[in-house]
């Protein structure tokens, strides 16, 4: 579909399985084709974005569509086993599928072991691994990698209140989302999440100009920023990178004197270590901005876009 800047946008997405691993002996080897796994839904262009302008994304609301999500260690995936890049003479791990009872009411996964009676309550935190607009210059990337246009990033700060900024390549920007997530650790680790269907609310909206380099993202405490690629260091430089230049420019700073403000005050926690590139985030607290927004208050206005849709839904 074609939407106006500013409109509110409700869709639904499939787990990364494309829903065919529900129960514990559909093992994705067995019932999935790859490589046609990590399914988007979109895209949505944007009315008016053109390349070099900024796509705002705020997510509304993300709630799980089934009473059940599914997680899964698989044979050379994940960052505890052997890969194909790094080769190793043991075995791969074992293909192994775990079924969580998801509550929505109650706001609880729950966890429950294989091999033995262990079973414990988990918070929800639903969250969107895969959030992005088309890459630049034609370029066809599968949706399990994360780079600049975002693409399956990871990190569990996209969830509900969170507004993404995205670079715009392509006329319209294209924007998709899929991967849902009921709720994820930091890194991914073991390749997957507590993976599940998805029912999405996002509010878009267009800021001419001003593309970040990668990814950036905004909570109501937090700036954020990302960065993907590999190795790990070069993916925390990226991030690191552009959380010194967009607090520099926020505050006015040298170059030198935001590296000294984010070394000090800086948050680097990692989105995956898992996928064909790794993302690492960056966040500096708001509180440090002395009431300076940025994008000119964009988080601001489409949370509060958000909070009036859920009052009279």
């Amino acid at each position: 579909m074609t939407v106006q800047p500013g409109t509110i946008v409700a869709l639904s997405t499939e787990d990364c399985f494309a829903g065919k691993v529900r129960g514990l002996n559909d093992l994705p080897s067995q019932v999935c084709t790859f490589p046609f796994l990590n399914p988007v839904t979109g895209p949505v262009a944007v009315e008016g974005a053109q390349p070099g302008d900024t796509l705002a994304v705020h997510f509304v609301d993300i709630v799980p569509a089934r009473d059940w999500a599914v997680s899964a260690t698989f044979p050379q995936f994940g960052a505890l086993t052997t890969t194909t890049h790094t080769a190793m003479l043991h075995e791969p791990l074992e293909e192994r599928v775990w079924v969580y009872d998801i509550d929505v009411t109650a706001g609880v996964c729950r966890f429950r072991a294989r091999n033995s009676e262990f079973t414990i309550e988990l918070p929800l935190d639903p969250m969107h691994g895969t959030v992005g607009v088309a890459p630049a210059a034609n370029e066809v990337i599968m949706s399990i990698t994360p780079s600049a246009h975002g693409g399956n990033m990871d990190t569990p700060e996209l969830r509900v209140g969170t507004t993404a900024y995205f670079g715009v390549n392509v006329p319209g920007a294209m924007l998709s989302i899929g991967d849902g997530h009921a709720r994820q650790g930091e890194g991914e680790v073991c390749g997957t999440a507590v993976e599940a269907a998805m029912n999405t609310v996002v509010v878009v909206d267009l800021i001419k100009g001003c593309a970040p380099p990668s990814p950036r993202l905004e909570s109501d405490d937090f700036l954020i920023t990302t960065g993907s690629a590999r190795p790990l260091e070069d993916a925390y430089r990226m991030s690191q990178l552009d959380l010194v230049t967009w607090a520099g420019s926020l505050l006015e700073l040298d170059r030198l004197d935001a590296y000294q403000l984010v070394s000090q005050t800086g948050l680097a926690p990692a989105g995956n270590v898992v996928d064909t590139n790794y993302t690492m985030v960056g966040k500096l607290a708001k509180s440090l901005f002395g009431g300076r927004q940025a994008y000119d208050g964009m988080h601001d206005r489409l949370a509060a876009v958000g909070a009036e849709y859920l009052r009279v839904r």
